[in-house]
């Protein structure tokens, strides 16, 4: 069989390995690619963070080939000019080379990709922290009732509340201050008595309802004034 015209031409005039500007060119777009990463992430941002993927389109890529290939075309005249990659199909006449460029292009694709991934996680994690630290200040500020022990008590400016039937008028009350309050209560019964104090509502005739603290062996005691 005779051999293909075109295919001997290639093999007398070109080395069937990798074309000369391959590992460099690779190289260099590699870089830009990591350098760029501040304008990458702000592209992201602004096309609403989306996540990119071959099939979509690259954000980056194509401008980095663009200007890599233009360095590099300065320097080694026989290297066609570069407008864009799509003009590049036509400019590159080997199908080799052009197969060269065609798997830098999806590597490329695939290290932007690994960027625009590892950014969502951050945010993800960076969310997840925030959340936690929310719930702990959250959670910091809940006081459970000491009359049923179960039920969260609910502070306002002027009023402490729970589902248990307590109601309480206050003054300037927090969360943090009846905490206060509570515990300071508790300690200063446990100085003097080894007993489990117990806390009770009482109202008086003309009175407003207070939270008293009882113990079997020492007398009633207000809690909160």
């Amino acid at each position: 069989a005779m051999e293909d015209p075109l295919r001997r031409h290639r093999a007398r005039y070109k080395s069937p390995a990798a074309p000369p500007w391959k590992e460099t060119y690779r190289r260099r777009c590699m870089e830009r690619l990591r350098s760029s990463r501040a304008k990458l992430l702000d592209r992201y941002r602004q096309a609403g963070e989306r996540v990119c993927s071959p099939a979509t389109g690259a954000l980056l890529v194509q401008e980095v080939m663009e200007l890599e290939w233009q360095t590099l075309q300065a320097g080694q005249q026989s290297l066609p000019a570069l407008g864009s990659t799509e003009a590049l199909a036509q400019m590159l006449e080997d199908p080799d080379e052009l197969a060269v460029l065609e798997e830098i292009q999806k590597e490329l694709i695939l290290q932007e990709q690994a960027v625009l991934e590892e950014y969502e996680r951050s945010l993800r994690f960076d969310q997840e922290c925030l959340e936690a630290v929310l719930e702990g200040l959250d959670a910091a500020h809940k006081v459970v009732c000491p009359v049923c022990r179960k039920n969260n008590l609910t502070v306002r400016h002027h009023l402490v509340l729970c589902q248990c039937g307590l109601c309480i008028s206050t003054q300037d009350m927090t969360e943090g201050r009846l905490q206060s309050l509570l515990e300071s209560t508790v300690t200063e019964h446990s100085q003097r008595c080894c007993h489990n104090p117990e806390f009770t509502v009482t109202r008086g005739v003309e009175e407003d309802a207070n939270l008293l603290m009882s113990c079997s062996v020492r007398p009633w005691e207000p809690a909160t004034t």
